[in-house]
């Protein structure tokens, strides 16, 4: 199943293939913050189809993720690894997925 999400404004636009058997809230900082729900995904699974250059990133803590957003609308559809073994979706910025029916699961990020 290909899934098609971005950001508010529609300069980050991308497609991720794969079903979403569930997520991860996270209560760090920044993600408490930002409201993300993570769907870990391979990085070839996703592909933007805006340009790479229509994207900004924010590094912090132990610099293992770039949390990808939108500088003109300030939406963060998604969470690089710097390694680039993966990607964690925002599922909250894809299109028509109901977040009241997927399985969370909490991580406690503020702890590490």
């Amino acid at each position: 199943m290909t899934q098609k999400g971005g950001c508010h404004c529609g300069k980050i636009a991308f497609e991720v293939e794969g079903e979403i058997p569930d997520v991860m809230e996270c209560n760090c900082s920044i993600c408490a913050k930002r409201g993300y729900l993570h769907w870990f995904v391979p990085s070839g699974q996703l592909r933007l189809k805006t340009p790479a250059a229509n994207v900004a990133s924010y590094t912090f803590m132990t610099g293992k993720y770039q949390h990808q957003f939108c500088p003109n609308c300030g939406c963060a559809p998604f969470v690089t690894a710097t390694d680039g073994s993966g990607v964690a979706v925002n599922v909250r910025c894809l299109e028509g997925v109901d977040t009241s029916k997927l399985k969370v699961n909490p991580f406690d990020g503020r702890s590490l």
